[in-house]
């Protein structure tokens, strides 16, 4: 079977790109230069959302099922450098080229994901390929839009309207998900500045858990799978995850309905 890697990643703001943009010096704290970029986008856009370059990557997880194995899992040591945990990403790619899945990692994760290599120098040969070094990728590749190499479930669900478009947590509560449980994306940068790393990385991945399960869902509903092995890829998850003994994983499978 190909390879399929679910990702999501989890940013705050670049202090340090807000510092050379905007030449802020030592003397205004990380806070503060955050605080002002806020307040400068909600007084432009009505939205504190920075744009996708002004992030920096503090978490990326993973779901990887390749074979008869299935894991969870976010990149690297808490507190690793951007740069390490981006070249990870690209490496897994380079590794497996597996079939990528992501709810709004089209929007969001790929994009910023693409500026911080381009900052910091990252190399990924196989996932830029469209064809100059394997044929096959030009009529399907990571980049195109309606190609499938990269399945943004959330895009193709909303039939690429951005009108369409739905939160990760609400859909997932429909099927009788978790969702999301205590974090959501606004509080990252607060926790970030708490040093609760762990807590962001432990929330990225249970976000993977459940875009994994509505990848599932959405296989058996597109034909891909029929009802035993729907059943059977929920109950791997569900075997993995109960062995691993962590308190995030336990809530997450008390709130599986």
């Amino acid at each position: 079977m190909t390879p399929i890697l679910v990702f999501d990643i989890e940013t705050v703001p670049d202090v340090a790109g807000l510092r050379k943009i905007n030449a802020q010096g030592a003397q205004i704290s990380d806070a503060e230069v955050a605080q002002l970029a806020f307040d400068r986008r909600r007084e432009a856009t009505g939205s504190d959302f920075l744009p996708l370059h002004l992030h920096r990557v503090v978490a990326i997880s993973c779901a990887l099922r390749d074979r008869d194995s299935f894991r969870v899992w976010s990149l690297g040591e808490a507190g690793e450098p951007e740069r390490d945990l981006v070249q990870r990403f690209f490496d897994g790619v380079e590794k497996y080229t597996p079939q990528l899945v992501s709810w709004n990692g089209s929007g969001f994760d790929l994009p910023v994901l693409n500026y911080r290599a381009l900052i910091h120098g990252v190399r990924a040969a196989r996932f830029w390929d469209m064809g100059e070094d394997d044929r096959d990728f030009k009529w399907n590749n990571y980049i195109s839009r309606y190609h499938s190499r990269h399945l943004d479930l959330m895009d193709l669900l909303a039939m690429y309207q951005g009108r369409g478009n739905a939160p990760l947590d609400q859909v997932a509560q429909l099927l009788g998900l978790p969702g999301k449980l205590g974090m959501d994306g606004s509080k990252v940068w607060e926790a970030f500045q708490q040093g609760r790393i762990l807590a962001i990385r432990n929330y990225c991945e249970t976000d993977v858990a459940n875009t994994y399960l509505l990848y599932q869902r959405f296989r058996l509903v597109r034909g891909a799978l029929d009802e035993t092995q729907y059943r059977r890829e929920c109950e791997l998850v569900r075997s993995t995850l109960s062995k691993t003994g962590e308190d995030h994983w336990r809530e997450f499978l008390a709130a599986w309905q």
